[in-house]
């Protein structure tokens, strides 16, 4: 999950909620606004939504040989 920088210049922080015995619940985004003492920590890393749009679409165009190699390990595990 990304830091999204929205146009108005608030940023979306992933967060994750776990239970107390630290299994994972959920993961979600928290709005972060410029007059949060916390914006400046999270700025240098936020992305924009088109910026995370391209990171995805690269990702998806790239991972065809791990998948074929995926399909492949998962065959053999089959077949064992």
């Amino acid at each position: 999950m990304y830091v999204i920088r929205l146009a108005d210049g608030t940023l979306r922080v992933p967060q994750s909620l776990t239970s107390e015995d630290g299994r994972l619940m959920g993961n979600a985004y928290v709005e972060v606004q410029p007059d949060d003492p916390d914006y400046a920590q999270w700025l240098p890393e936020s992305l924009t939504e088109e910026e995370v749009a391209e990171r995805r679409r690269r990702w998806e165009e790239g991972n065809d040989d791990l998948e074929r190699e995926f399909l492949a390990f998962k065959a053999e595990q089959e077949d064992a």
